[in-house]
């Protein structure tokens, strides 16, 4: 099990252990995590805070993202895939896409390598969260 993928895990947890969604991220750069964040759409009210985008606030102004390479429980959506090709970040770890495809096309057409990790602790974790949520998944994804 790859460690920053295994953060990006404990992000989604702790995500869901305050009622959320399980989706967490973390940003890694010169091979250290430089910010995580995990979901908290439901904790802040908030649309926009989604697991990537909570791990970017986290990280601050680190100056160029050059190098840096993030992490996330599920494959990013078009709204974090833009934050991607905005920042320049060029490699993407998704722990999964069977639950939610998400961006991977769009975020590879902008020259973004992903890697679909496949895992089946995230996949698990999605699984039992949308079944157990329905309408509140929905939301999230925007159907």
């Amino acid at each position: 099990m790859d460690k920053f993928l295994d953060a990006a895990i404990a992000e989604a947890k702790a995500g869901l252990g305050t009622k959320g969604i399980p989706i967490g991220s973390v940003l890694v750069k010169d091979g250290k995590i430089v910010g995580r964040g995990h979901n908290k759409r439901v904790q802040d009210n908030d649309p926009m805070t989604h697991a990537e985008i909570d791990c970017l606030r986290n990280a601050g102004r680190i100056g160029s993202y050059k190098g840096t390479v993030l992490y996330s429980t599920l494959m990013p959506c078009y709204l974090c895939a833009g934050a991607v090709v905005q920042f320049g970040i060029k490699k993407v770890y998704a722990g999964e896409s069977k639950t939610f495809p998400g961006a991977r096309a769009f975020m590879e057409s902008h020259g973004v390598e992903v890697i679909d990790l496949n895992n089946a602790e995230c996949i698990q974790m999605m699984n039992d969260f949308i079944a157990k949520n329905p309408k509140l998944w929905n939301e999230d994804i925007g159907v």
